[in-house]
C-alpha cells in the first residue's frame, strides 16, 4: 500500500493517512504536512486536524471541490521533503504521584514488578512528544512511554476521572483536562488546567509540544491549584 492515502469523510473532508503505523517517523511526517497545509492558507479550507498518522481536512464544497482538494494537498505534500521543523515547545507538567491523586499506581508497579517509586522515577524521567489532541477537549494523546510502565486499560471504565488526571492506558500516558468518565490507570494529577475555554489560546497543551512530567508533594500540588491562573 502506498502513502500518502486518500479517503473522503462525509461531503465536507478529507481524510490523509501519512503512515502505516504510529511512532516517531509518522509523527514527523504529520508535523511537516500539517506546515506545508497551513501555510499559504487556501480559501474553502475550514480546520486542518492532525492525528496520528493522519491529517483531516474540512472544506467547504461550495468553494473547493474534493478532486479540487486533493490535487491541491498531493501536490503541496511534495514539499514536505524540504521541510525543516521548529524545535518542540517543551511544556513541564507538575504531577502529584499515588495516593488519591493515583490511586493505580500501586497496580502499574504490581503488574511491571516494580515499587511504585521506581514507576515515579520512569514516568517523570521521560520525554513525551505530544501526538494529537482529542477524546477531550485538550486531552493529549503522548508517545514515548517507556516499556517498563506500560499497563492495560481499566475491565471497567471509571464513571467519573478528574481534571488534571495522569493516566496510563498500554503504550501511551496522557492528562484529563476536565473530569469524565475514563478506562486509563491513574498513577497522579497535575494541578494545571489543560483547558480553559475562557481564554484566547484555550489549550495548554498542543500537537508537537514536548511533555516531561516532575513529581511534586502535596503540599505544592495544593499551592499550585491555588496560584495558577
Amino acid at each position: 500500500m502506498q502513502y500518502p492515502l486518500f479517503q473522503p469523510l462525509g461531503d465536507r473532508g478529507l481524510l490523509v493517512t501519512l503512515a502505516p503505523a504510529i511512532d516517531e517517523e509518522g509523527f514527523q511526517k504529520v508535523r511537516k504536512a500539517r506546515q506545508v497545509l497551513t501555510h499559504p492558507a487556501v480559501e474553502g479550507i475550514i480546520e486542518i486536524i492532525p492525528g496520528y498518522v493522519t491529517v483531516f481536512i474540512l472544506y467547504d464544497p461550495m468553494i473547493l471541490a474534493f478532486q479540487q482538494l486533493a490535487a491541491m494537498v498531493e501536490k503541496r505534500l511534495v514539499d514536505m521533503q524540504t521541510v525543516t521543523l521548529p524545535s518542540p515547545r517543551k511544556v513541564v507538567i507538575p504531577v502529584a504521584y499515588g495516593g488519591d491523586f493515583g490511586p493505580d499506581l500501586p497496580f502499574v508497579a504490581a503488574h511491571n514488578h516494580l515499587s511504585p517509586e521506581d514507576v515515579v522515577a520512569i514516568h517523570s524521567n521521560g520525554r513525551y512528544p505530544v501526538y494529537m489532541l482529542g477524546f477531550t477537549p485538550g486531552f493529549p494523546y503522548l508517545g514515548g512511554l517507556s516499556e517498563k510502565i506500560q499497563a492495560p486499560r481499566l475491565e471497567t471504565p471509571r464513571t467519573h476521572v478528574p481534571a488534571g488526571a495522569v493516566g496510563i492506558a498500554n503504550n501511551q500516558t496522557g492528562i484529563y483536562p476536565v473530569a469524565s468518565p475514563g478506562g486509563w490507570r491513574l498513577i497522579g494529577r497535575t494541578p494545571l488546567k489543560l483547558f480553559n475555554p475562557g481564554a484566547a489560546a484555550p489549550f495548554l497543551i498542543q500537537p508537537g509540544d514536548l511533555i516531561t512530567f516532575r513529581a511534586i508533594s502535596p503540599s505544592e500540588y495544593d499551592h499550585i491549584r491555588e496560584t495558577a491562573p
